[in-house]
This record gives C-alpha cells, structure tokens and sequence, in this order.
C-alpha cells in the first residue's frame, strides 16, 4: 500500500515538471516567434511566462469545449484558425503582448514549424 502512494506521488510530481517545462519551451518559443514575426511582439521575460501559460490555458480550453487539436497543424484549417485566435486573444490578457491580425496568423504559421522540430506541443 505505501509503495502505491509513493508511485502515485513521484507520477504526480513528474506531472508537474513536464508542465513546467514545457511552458518554458513555449515561453522560448514566442521569443523567437515574436523576433521573427511583424506584428508580433512581446516584451519582458514575465510576459514570455505568462502568455505561455494565458495561451497554454486558452489550448486547453479551447480543445475542452471544441474536441478539437488546436495546434496549428492539428486539425488542418480550423486547427490553424483557432491557433491564430488565440494568439490573437492572448494579447488582451497579457501586458507588453500586441498582436495584429496578420502577427496572428504568421505567428501560428512559425508555431507550427517549430513544434514539428520541438515536439513538446506548444498550443
């Protein structure tokens, strides 16, 4: 019985650390997207975490509600369509993040080049 709970408890800790890694490598990712991309920016380290995890919520929620793989390539066009979105919508929940519509759909593009190369999935 103690050696279930302690499973249980190294299952649920790793849980965490992969969820923390993998909003560092999106928070690295939108460095790199908002260096490349016109009309996508974001300024401070804070606001690379924290659009990490605004844009990593609004995936979940979004997948939640549509059961639907919002990653850019996940669904074909409106897997792409709602990335787009959501980076979009981001902006408005995180300071020093502006998006343009264009910004947008670029920055969904580079996205889903760079999640083919890291697979950790970003959206």
């Amino acid at each position: 019985m103690a050696h279930e709970a302690t499973s249980e408890h190294k299952s649920g800790s790793n849980v965490f650390f992969r969820w923390i890694g993998r909003l560092v490598i999106v928070a690295i990712i939108l460095a790199v997207v908002s260096l490349l991309t016109p009309g996508f920016s974001i300024s401070g380290l804070w606001s690379y975490l924290l659009a990490a995890l605004v844009i990593c919520a609004l995936d979940y929620l979004a997948e939640w509600v549509m059961k639907i793989d919002a990653s850019p390539f996940g669904k074909g066009v409106k897997g792409f369509i709602i990335a787009a979105l959501i980076l979009y919508l981001a902006q408005f929940i995180v300071p020093n993040m502006t998006v343009t519509l264009i910004g947008a759909v670029i920055g969904a593009l580079l996205i889903g080049v760079l999640d083919a190369i890291f697979p950790s999935r970003v959206m």
